[in-house]
């Protein structure tokens, strides 16, 4: 079953080669095929799988602690500004 990718692609603003496209549509046509193979079983009556270990609850308990001041954690820092640490920039534009 061969999927559209020119509509995905538009969505998407995608700029995919054939080989690319022929390379994605394979992966989704088995993806599709997996899931349909899954709808084939019939899980009526199957509790909801929550989560793989026996236990109920694994947070701690929220409890409030002595922070430490903001100037002593900014005073350790190679470069700070107004209260906050500076870094160097690691995004382009404004």
């Amino acid at each position: 079953m061969m999927r559209d990718f020119d509509t995905y692609e538009a969505l998407n603003k995608l700029s995919l080669t054939e080989d690319e496209r022929s390379g994605i549509s394979g992966c989704a046509d088995m993806l599709v095929d997996s899931f349909q193979v899954l709808e084939g079983f019939n899980t009526s009556g199957v509790k909801s799988l929550v989560t793989v270990l026996d236990i109920q609850n694994v947070l701690r308990e929220d409890v409030c602690v002595k922070t430490i001041p903001r100037d002593e954690l900014l005073a350790n820092a190679p470069d700070a500004r107004g209260g906050y640490f500076r870094v160097p920039k690691t995004l382009e534009g404004d």
